[in-house]
């Protein structure tokens, strides 16, 4: 076999894809076909000619170009073993996708290229240990990882305001491994929940606004019992932010153009309009979703700032968790 050394970039972005949060076989086909395809030379192969290799010639080509790029290989595989372990708490791994973590990836080499590294799951890897160590590192350095409950949402601002919240409530995601997933609307929620009860092993929390009542149902036919789904009792997650806050947030972001007063978002129409109004009569730019829960979130200081149904909505996460004996 002849190929070319992965760059240092490749090795890295190699292991940060392995690690993410992502179905076992999707991710670690993708990665060991992108690492034939760029790096090896004889025999070469094209990407359709890869479909049909089986999955143990697919890993021992690409964990031979792997550890062939390092000048000097490690001999532990404990890493391998417990992210195998990991793998298959997570994921309903059959036995050919556990033909894929049967491999010999030399991690410890490659986390000696991880420098301060900013993904949760490279700085997890980092801290790597066994799995009841790992949960005390998670908890004290908030490091998400080993996740064990997931929380779907309908977009950006409940993934952005949720964890930051919930943390003010003394309840970090982040230290007990909880993971929120954003679908890009209601009706792919539904979807994302289909995939995921088929796959994941972890408890899944869905939240949904109140206008969902039909897609609530659709999940409720396949809901497992270690899982629950939230609606909303009014709107949609931004009408959940009390009015205080809202101010604060605008006057803060705002303060060299416009004066926002209370009596401009004291209307009756849904938050989101009422935002978007505001922007155009001040002269302000274009409102944006995104932008505007992380403006939200920088303003975020103490339980005042939080409505009830955001409180309950923590406080159901957190039941789900205490459930399943997360906590």
């Amino acid at each position: 076999m002849k190929f070319k050394k992965l760059s240092e970039q490749q090795i890295i972005i190699s292991v940060d894809r392995l690690t993410r949060f992502k179905p076992t076989e999707e991710k670690y086909v993708r990665v060991f076909k992108d690492i034939i395809v760029s790096n090896l030379i004889e025999p070469k192969f094209k990407k359709i000619e890869l479909d049909t290799l089986n999955y143990s010639s697919l890993r021992d080509i690409a964990v031979t170009i792997f550890n062939g790029s390092f000048e000097k290989n490690s001999k532990d595989t404990s890493i391998n073993d417990f992210l195998k372990e990991y793998e298959n708490s997570v994921f309903k791994n059959s036995d050919d996708v556990n033909i894929l973590l049967d491999n010999e990836l030399d991690y410890k080499s490659a986390i000696d290229l991880l420098q301060n590294p900013e993904p949760l799951n490279l700085r997890w890897l980092t801290r790597l240990v066994s799995l009841d160590k790992m949960k005390k590192i998670r908890e004290k350095y908030g490091i998400l990882y080993p996740i064990e409950c997931v929380i779907l949402v309908e977009g950006i601002t409940e993934e952005t305001l949720l964890p930051e919240f919930a943390r003010v409530l003394g309840f970090d995601f982040l230290k007990y491994g909880i993971k929120v997933l954003p679908a890009g609307g209601k009706n792919q929620v539904v979807k994302l929940y289909y995939a995921l009860s088929e796959q994941l092993k972890l408890p899944i929390f869905t939240l949904l606004d109140k206008d969902a009542v039909e897609n609530v149902e659709m999940i409720n036919n396949k809901l497992r019992t270690i899982d629950k789904v939230y609606i909303l009792n009014s709107g949609e997650f931004e009408d959940l932010l009390t009015k205080p806050l809202i101010l604060k947030t605008l006057n803060s972001e705002f303060k060299n153009f416009s004066t926002i007063s209370i009596s401009d978002i004291m209307r009756t129409e849904p938050t989101v309009k009422i935002l978007e109004e505001i922007y155009k009569e001040k002269g302000l730019h274009e409102f944006k979703k995104a932008e505007f829960a992380n403006l939200v979130k920088s303003q975020i200081s103490s339980e005042e700032d939080i409505s009830e149904e955001i409180k309950s909505v923590i406080s159901s996460i957190k039941e789900l968790a205490t459930s399943n004996s997360l906590i």
